[in-house]
């Protein structure tokens, strides 16, 4: 936190290296939230490099209330929501996004991995927009509710309810298939 404080102090001021050191402290995880939302990986990338050109052209302005984390992982989520507002974006099969990398030992525990992780997408892929993006923030982008509601401007009550909502949804489609 302190050395984000830092950087973003130093891309007020001015310098490349500072936005390069935020750029790939944060590329990998922002670009995975971006992938889980979209579900196309040319359109996350597009949308990752949007907001670090936003970021960028108005870091001099930016007073931080929350980590630059959270900060960039409400850029990356608004601006999926707004291509999806503007109908620019036309939801990918799942077959189309990239698969997750696993640590499995052999091949028979890739398999089963993978499967698991092809079941939970099919069933991410169901689960309503609003909901889906408060799980995927909380669980894959670590923001805290708070932070979560502060983004989207409703209140905490309500992204607790879509994350329930949300879970309830997965548990329901995936019955009982993966186990905890």
């Amino acid at each position: 936190m302190l050395e984000d404080k830092l950087l973003l102090l130093k891309v007020k001021r001015g310098s490349a290296d500072a936005l390069r050191r935020i750029y790939e402290k944060y590329k990998d995880d922002l670009l995975a939230l971006a992938v889980a939302l979209s579900y196309d990986r040319a359109i996350a990338e597009d949308v990752l490099h949007d907001v670090f050109v936003s970021f960028a052209e108005y870091a001099e302005k930016l007073q931080l209330r929350t980590s630059l984390k959270s900060y960039l992982s409400s850029c990356v989520a608004n601006h999926v929501r707004n291509l999806n507002r503007a109908n620019a974006l036309r939801t990918a099969q799942l077959s189309r996004a990239e698969a997750v990398s696993s640590d499995c030992d052999g091949p028979d525990r890739l398999a089963t991995s993978a499967e698991l992780s092809r079941r939970i997408d099919q069933a991410m892929e169901q689960v309503p927009y609003e909901q889906r993006e408060v799980i995927v923030l909380h669980l894959q982008g670590g923001m805290r509710f708070k932070a979560i509601a502060q983004s989207q401007g409703v209140s905490i009550n309500t992204i607790q309810s879509r994350y329930r909502y949300g879970l309830d949804k997965l548990r329901m489609l995936l019955n009982g298939t993966v186990e905890k």
